[in-house]
């Protein structure tokens, strides 16, 4: 009956001891969190900060395979998607490309993307948009609607 005593006292103390661990994993990812919002605050404070995100409108078939973005004529992001980031934007997720920081004023900035038809044709389009960045962070959404869709790229400001 010892050692049957023993297998109980050292399986509660294992499960006490793994959610001890997971408490600190919690506390771990709250702590780097709040880490990572600090440094973003003192990286790019509001006043100068300007955020672009991206969206997709599926065109059913279409295929978003590379985003470049240009902020006043100098290129900010190249980005090369994956299949599982595609598969998010699908589904109605919205990415963000960009986080930098500009002046007070007008901003040109500029969007390419490339992607392939649903015949498998390969499909680039460019577009352009000027901003007005105040004292408030400024947050710009591209939306991909692929080929065939009227605009191709849409802009839309906060």
């Amino acid at each position: 009956m010892g050692t049957s005593m023993a297998q109980e006292v050292s399986k509660a103390q294992i499960k006490g001891l793994d959610e001890q661990v997971q408490e600190i994993k919690k506390d771990v990812l709250g702590i780097s969190t709040e880490l990572a919002l600090l440094e973003e605050k003192l990286l790019y404070p509001s006043n100068t900060q300007v955020s672009v995100f991206v969206s997709f409108a599926d065109k059913e078939g279409f295929r978003l395979d590379a985003m470049d973005v240009k902020l006043d004529g100098q290129e900010v992001v190249h980005h090369l998607y994956t299949a599982k980031e595609l598969e998010a934007l699908r589904n109605g997720g919205v990415q963000r490309i960009y986080t930098g920081n500009i002046r007070t004023g007008e901003h040109q900035i500029e969007v390419v993307f490339l992607g392939k038809s649903g015949l498998g044709g390969v499909y680039r389009e460019k577009a352009s948009h000027t901003i007005t960045k105040g004292v408030k962070p400024k947050l710009v959404e591209v939306k991909v609607a692929g080929s065939g869709l009227g605009d191709a790229i849409e802009f839309k400001e906060w």
